[in-house]
């Protein structure tokens, strides 16, 4: 059995970024374990699907990229472009695990997260069982999308399962969710000349709600919607869908409600497009957090779970109250607080870190967070 003093589960950008955070503090014995290769979920996204986030070298100014999840690091700088595209990023992140040596496993399959009465943790895994002091859940959320939102989900196709939007079947299209994988999908189905009809409980495309942009559409998303000619996309905001039934001849018919509480019944000919997000991974060891009010892992302020020391949690699930640490510029910043903990554990040497909270990579105080544009 081998023993380490913290294994990361997850080779993406959360799994990768705590690993050279790790290597910097000099951990002795520590793995990041991925049951895929590394960026193993960016290399899924479908053809043409870019990050909404721009890359830029801003890091001479004391800027960091927004899509970095390193130090002295720049998908801008490397890639050479401002939108990278889930290959182009799983090559940075690739090329930032050889850069800092990390010490990585792929073609691992973490089965189970087991504590330890006397502390830690055993991890059974597809190579057998690996021992660690602490535990890093980096494992993301693309590769787990949620396909059981209403009765009839199945008729649908999750747009995380398309490979190339050129295989979607049929001139008039019907997705349903609205938000950045909705969009997504609508723009590259109407540059290949379908129309499609976008159902939505939420009015984020025609009113502005919200400044923070896990909540509204990107700009980047945005510009490329002006570019969609008037009718090509139908828009239904405000429509619960309630399921999804097929006809007889093969055709299906979405149920909905709109917000005054009518019924619509929607006919297409062709398998919806379902963008309703992702379950993530955290349910793999759902039993190992507490569960918030609003549905979420229960953390405490280093990002750890109430009810299992040791157990901490980094990447797109992170979420503290209203705070949604959703994107890669979010939730990187809260690397630094695990490790500082982790350091402090090992009794581990931490002054590297202030490298990381002058870089915006060590957000302790989330009370400066919050909405606060004003035009």
């Amino acid at each position: 059995m081998e023993y380490y003093d913290c294994l990361i589960v997850g080779g993406g950008a959360a799994g990768i970024g705590m690993g050279c955070v790790l290597k910097d503090l000099n951990v002795e014995k520590f793995c990041v374990l991925d049951r895929g290769d590394i960026g193993a979920s960016f290399l899924m996204w479908p053809d043409g699907t870019r990050m909404i986030t721009p890359s830029f070298t801003s890091n001479a100014y004391g800027m960091l990229d927004l899509n970095a999840i390193a130090l002295q690091t720049s998908p801008a700088y490397s890639l050479g472009t401002e939108h990278p595209t889930g290959e182009d990023y799983a090559d940075y992140l690739q090329a930032v695990a050889e850069y800092k040596e990390l010490p990585v496993q792929t073609g691992v399959d973490v089965i189970k997260v087991i504590p330890l009465e006397e502390g830690g943790f055993e991890l059974e895994t597809s190579i057998g069982t690996l021992r660690s002091k602490y535990v890093i859940w980096a494992a993301g959320e693309f590769q787990y999308p949620n396909l059981d939102n209403f009765p009839g989900s199945e008729y649908g196709i999750h747009n995380s399962l398309i490979s190339d939007w050129a295989d979607i079947s049929g001139e008039e299209i019907v997705i349903i969710g609205g938000y950045e994988s909705g969009a997504d999908a609508a723009i590259h189905l109407c540059k290949l000349g379908k129309k499609v009809t976008i159902i939505d409980r939420n009015d984020r495309w025609t009113e502005k709600g919200s400044s923070d942009p896990s909540m509204e559409l990107s700009p980047f998303t945005k510009d490329r919607l002006f570019d969609i000619p008037d009718g090509q996309i139908k828009l239904l905001p405000g429509y619960e869908v309630h399921w999804i039934e097929t006809n007889n001849d093969g055709s299906f018919v979405i149920s909905c409600e709109d917000r005054d509480g009518n019924a619509h019944n929607i006919q297409t000919n062709h398998r919806p497009v379902i963008a309703t997000g992702f379950k993530g991974s955290i349910g793999l060891v759902k039993p190992l957090f507490e569960e918030a009010a609003q549905g979420h892992a229960l953390l405490n302020e280093y990002d750890e779970s109430t009810i299992t020391p040791g157990l901490f949690l980094s990447g797109p699930s992170v979420t503290h109250g209203q705070l949604m640490f959703c994107f890669i510029y979010k939730f990187r910043q809260r690397f630094g607080v695990i490790a500082q903990q982790l350091a402090q554990r090992l009794a581990l040497d931490e002054s590297i870190l202030e490298q990381y909270r002058k870089y915006g990579m060590m957000l302790s105080d989330l009370s400066c967070c919050g909405e606060d544009c004003k035009c």
